[in-house]
């Protein structure tokens, strides 16, 4: 009598080992390896999980509604044995199933392309302001001076607190996002703080909307209603922390990374700057290349069989965005060089965004930022040459970027 076939578990199956050792790469040598790797493997086994190599099978798992995101697995992971704000609902980062589409419905249009389009001016107000300073010198610390200052002045205007509000704000987010830090069980306290903080200043933006309602994103979603269901002011509260954590580190560093792949490709600079048009394709180019967000952890939600193996209920696993963008698919021609003048593959675009229900929220918003921001700075900061090294930040960080980027350029007016 044959016996049953069962599925093989992944822990049991023969598959490449990434050893500490990889976690000591730089993030060029780490690309170069993942990429070599990811031409006979789809899957290699990592400390904490499973690396997930291949274009197709990355969007098939981050399309795949039972493997859930793992952001809400990061205090476990870090040590933090309670929340910081126990009793707040769930944030749209983080749901799933029912809660994810309810939360994700009502906001949606709040999100849209035509939202992000009325920022576009400001946004270029933000970057001219921020170059004023150091354009007659033609030297810049390109991570202190531009892209660290820039996110935080475009959130405040997206939710309509006023300019003298802009330095509290900033501290708030900085302290917030320290929970993606390797120190952030040491830092708890500085994180619960501005947390409770920044939650009070908010509670009290929501009521002077309701009472005057202006044309920015908090008023969009105190309106935004779906068959007669709204979100509640913790609710409200929530989605703004979502949008301080989703939309700050991301487009800083994403706008670093940006440069310094321009300074590697000044023929591309000097492109950009002669033909501002092409800003849209140059963002999606740089955030094919260059993404800031490497990996996206998934965790089995149940047990999970997926290319005849089995994925017990809890495995973790971490898509490489930054390796699926290098698949020879992605780009027409088969190349990997850098070109601001490619056009997308349809259907198989950049993954930097992710892709499924958690596809980044803010996309509009950031790919605004970001092509207002760079053809500007190509236009005011030519000839821009890296001056010294570029810090960089550990390659397993979740957002990936420099700490200091030293840089000159040819001085303007």
């Amino acid at each position: 009598m044959t016996g049953a076939i069962t599925t093989p578990s992944v822990f049991d199956v023969d598959i490449p080992t990434l050893g500490p050792e990889t976690f000591e790469l730089d993030h060029v040598e780490a690309a170069a390896y993942y990429r070599d790797l990811s031409q006979d493997h789809w899957i290699a086994r990592g400390l904490m999980g499973f690396m997930i190599l291949d274009y197709d099978d990355v969007t098939k798992i981050l399309r795949d509604k039972r493997w859930h995101n793992a952001v809400s697995k990061i205090p476990e992971m870090l040590g933090i044995e309670s929340t910081v704000d126990p009793d707040a609902p769930p944030s749209i980062l983080a749901a799933e199933g029912d809660v994810h589409v309810r939360l994700r419905r009502l906001v949606a249009k709040a999100f849209s392309p035509r939202s992000a389009d009325r920022l576009r001016p400001f946004m270029r107000e933000v970057v001219n302001e921020l170059i004023d300073p150091v354009a007659a010198s033609g030297r810049v610390d390109i991570s202190a001076d531009i892209c660290e200052p820039y996110p935080i002045p475009i959130i405040c205007e997206l939710l309509g607190a006023p300019r003298e509000d802009w330095q509290s704000f900033s501290r708030w987010a900085e302290d917030v996002l320290r929970i993606f830090n390797g120190t952030a069980l040491d830092d708890m306290d500085v994180i619960v703080r501005a947390r409770s903080e920044l939650n009070e200043y908010v509670v009290g933006l929501i009521e002077q909307r309701r009472n005057d309602p202006r044309d920015d994103l908090l008023t969009d979603l105190i309106a935004a209603e779906e068959e007669g269901d709204r979100l509640s002011t913790a609710e409200l509260v929530t989605m703004v922390n979502a949008v301080i954590v989703g939309g700050t580190d991301t487009t800083r560093n994403q706008l670093a990374c940006s440069l310094s792949v321009f300074a590697e490709h000044p023929d591309q600079w000097r492109l950009l700057r002669d033909h501002p048009e092409l800003a849209p394709n140059a963002v999606e180019e740089c955030m094919r290349h260059f993404g800031a967000i490497r990996a996206t952890g998934r965790f089995a939600s149940e047990d999970i069989v997926y290319r005849d193996m089995l994925f017990p209920e809890g495995t973790l696993v971490f898509t490489s965005l930054s390796t699926a963008n290098m698949d020879d698919g992605v780009t027409a021609d088969s190349s990997k060089h850098f070109d601001i003048t490619r056009e997308p593959v349809k259907g198989r675009t950049h993954m930097t965004f992710g892709s499924g229900i958690h596809y980044c929220l803010g996309a509009s918003l950031a790919r605004a930022e970001l092509q207002e921001a760079l053809p500007i700075l190509a236009q005011r900061m030519p000839d821009l040459v890296v001056d010294g090294e570029i810090a960089w930040k550990p390659v397993t960080s979740g957002i990936f970027g420099p700490d200091t980027f030293p840089a000159t350029f040819t001085p303007t007016r």
